[in-house]
């Protein structure tokens, strides 16, 4: 045998004995990792749980969203909306300004006086009734003295503001009108992170719009309601628990429909997350879950029956649930209870950990203000909340803002002023540091919106007389009104911190 074979054959025969070293390694350590896997597995995750639940699934097909379009293309309007521009005026000899500050402050000042109404801005809205029912965004109509609503065949109606609720953003407008094309509420709890949905909408004034996309994710708190442009807190009891998705929403969609490919209204479009101001890729939409109970209670009462619970929340964070020795990071944390409140009644103290709400699991401070949204002042429901990681669940009867269980009333005052009244609830009065007032929440023709009055604007003083009661309001306009004098108005505009001062004429 040659010395060239005996060398082929030497070197084959280690890399055979090699190639068996490696494979006997490689089952040695594969059969200690399935060992390591086995446990892994046999523990509660999310990743085998989704498995589980999908393994039957129909394989998803092709999406078609014509049908959407056409069931809700004609049921989204355009909103247009119109507010008086002012004009200044000496303010030197006006009694007014006298009966305000005194004839010793008297100077150059100015006096805003209003005039023809202008083009404020524009947003959508959507139909949900027949008879001409409308919701939007409370900021597409902030400030308006005039409502417009465009459909989709060109028709155009004014529109009466039935209410608002700036702790959603979500507004009520009617129009008279019968037999419109309207879209049926959806169930927003149905909706899964991957589901195809479609906006609609009127973005930069392009009419009837339709972009797609997908739930990108639930129960988004991104702190834009209730915040002003210096991105201070105005309202401390808004909610937030969007649908978040990629859909395109421009500036003009606010106000308008998240449809499903059913053609089911499953969110209002509300806002973007943009350095720009135009989409860049994520949009925000109020649940219809909400929607539907704010726009029945405003339809039944004017006024959003806000329940609370009577805690102050937030999320469980990793370095909370360690530092509390936490078992879990879902649920709100209890910051602080109010004394007197529901949750104190029901026995809930701070560091509990509230994970349930009439049996349907909330993993998140946001996930809670929506289910607890959802229920009246009066209404009782069963709390689960975990404390020194057990598991409890008491039963709590819901208070409003003032802490009873009552319901609000919303009073319109005499016809001839053209706005409704509620008195402000505590939140507000702690946010502007004042003891008490009663807030527009509603302006229609009359002599409040002649003189430029706007939706939201908290009376303080009327003829130097305290608002606080709708009681003090009626009394001072029965007493004016029969001596055919003027009410001397002062107030605020709480999400500016505007001081604002009308008079108003009644001898004509």
């Amino acid at each position: 045998m040659s010395t060239k074979t005996k060398t082929f054959i030497y070197l084959a025969a280690l890399v055979v004995a090699v190639s068996a070293a490696t494979s006997l390694a490689t089952t040695y350590v594969q059969n200690k990792n399935n060992s390591n896997t086995n446990f892994i597995e046999n523990a509660e995750n999310p990743t085998q749980n989704a498995r589980a639940r999908f393994a039957n699934a129909v394989p998803g097909i092709e999406t078609d969203f014509t049908v959407a379009a056409d069931l809700t293309v004609h049921a989204v309007v355009h909103v247009k909306t119109k507010a008086p521009r002012r004009q200044s005026q000496d303010f030197f000899s006006d009694p007014f300004f006298d009966f305000f500050f005194g004839p010793q402050q008297r100077q150059q000042q100015q006096k805003q006086t209003p005039e023809e109404a202008q083009p404020l801005g524009a947003g959508s809205g959507v139909i949900i009734s027949k008879d001409g029912y409308i919701v939007t965004n409370n900021h597409v109509i902030d400030g308006a003295t005039e409502i417009e609503v465009t459909l989709n065949d060109k028709r155009t109606f004014k529109a009466k503001l039935v209410g608002t609720d700036t702790s959603t953003d979500i507004a009520l407008l009617k129009v008279e009108a019968t037999n419109l094309p309207n879209i049926p509420f959806g169930n927003s709890d149905d909706l899964k992170v991957g589901e195809w949905v479609m906006a609609v909408g009127n973005p930069f004034n392009l009419t009837s719009t339709v972009t797609a996309g997908i739930v990108s994710a639930k129960a988004r708190n991104i702190g834009i309601i209730g915040t002003n442009q210096y991105g201070q807190r105005t309202n401390n009891m808004s909610i937030e628990s969007f649908i978040q998705t990629d859909a395109a929403i421009n500036p003009g969609n606010s106000g308008g429909a998240l449809v499903n490919t059913k053609g089911e209204l499953v969110g209002i479009n509300t806002a973007i997350a943009s350095q720009t101001g135009t989409y860049a890729g994520y949009g925000f939409a109020v649940p219809s879950s909400i929607v539907q109970k704010v726009v029945t209670d405003l339809r039944q009462h004017g006024v959003v029956q806000r329940a609370l619970l009577g805690v102050s929340i937030s999320d469980i964070t990793t370095e909370i649930a360690k530092e509390k020795e936490l078992k879990t990071l879902d649920g709100a944390l209890v910051g602080d209870v109010v004394d007197g409140g529901a949750a104190d009644k029901a026995g809930i103290k701070k560091g509990d950990v509230i994970n349930e709400i009439n049996g349907v699991k909330v993993k998140s401070s946001s996930e809670l203000q929506e289910q607890v949204s959802r229920y009246r002042p009066g209404d009782k429901i069963t709390v689960g909340y975990v404390r020194d990681n057990k598991q409890l669940r008491s039963n709590a009867s819901l208070t409003n803002a003032e802490g009873t269980t009552e319901m609000v009333k919303n009073v319109t005052a005499p016809k001839d002023l053209g706005i409704q009244l509620k008195p402000i609830d505590n939140t507000v009065k702690e946010a502007l540091g004042i003891d008490a007032g009663l807030e527009v929440t509603a302006v229609n023709q009359g002599k409040f919106k002649e003189q430029g009055v706007q939706q939201g604007y908290i009376i303080l003083k009327i003829n130097n007389q305290t608002m606080s009661s709708v009681n003090d309001f009626e009394k001072v306009y029965n007493d004016a009104s029969k001596a055919k004098k003027a009410l001397n108005i002062a107030g605020v505009y709480p999400t500016t911190g505007k001081i604002a001062y009308y008079k108003i004429d009644l001898s004509k």
